[in-house]
């Protein structure tokens, strides 16, 4: 029987077994998945662009009108 793998859970670096017996991987638990959501959501986590691009591109969208 081989080992499983364990990795860590990228809210509290709990070990967690890369399994089907872990719904949540990779996170230990539905709450630091949720945790880690709210983080992206509040934009603490962002993933890095080309800031010419993001310019050059917001350029042609259209005004909001709210």
């Amino acid at each position: 029987m081989s080992t499983p793998t364990l990795v860590p859970c990228p809210t509290c670096a709990a070990p967690v077994e890369w399994g089907p017996q872990s719904p949540s991987r990779p996170f230990c638990s539905e709450r630091c998945k949720l945790i880690d959501l709210g983080a992206w959501a509040s934009e603490e986590h962002s993933i890095p662009g080309n800031s010419l691009e993001d310019e050059l591109f917001s350029g042609e969208l259209n005004p909001s009108r709210h």
